[in-house]
């Protein structure tokens, strides 16, 4: 996989950073046993991955490639 750019595009960077976030929010409130709080945190997660998605629909993650089998590869 050396050369290969995949999780370096904003969209990737962008989900994983409100993730985190949302992560760190959810392990605060839970050492504060605060339930809601931790639910809060486990929603920012979900919204991290749904920015994500969005992100990458909107053309600013990794093209997808076509998986064919390249012909110096073949037997």
């Amino acid at each position: 996989m050396a050369g290969s750019s995949h999780g370096h595009t904003p969209a990737a960077w962008t989900g994983v950073i409100i993730a985190f976030i949302g992560f760190c929010v959810a392990g605060a409130f839970m050492v504060m046993d605060q339930p809601a709080g931790f639910w809060a945190g486990m929603g920012v997660v979900l919204l991290g991955g749904v920015v994500g998605v969005v992100m990458r629909s909107m053309g600013m993650g990794q093209p997808k490639r076509d998986h064919t089998v390249p012909a110096h590869a073949e037997g």
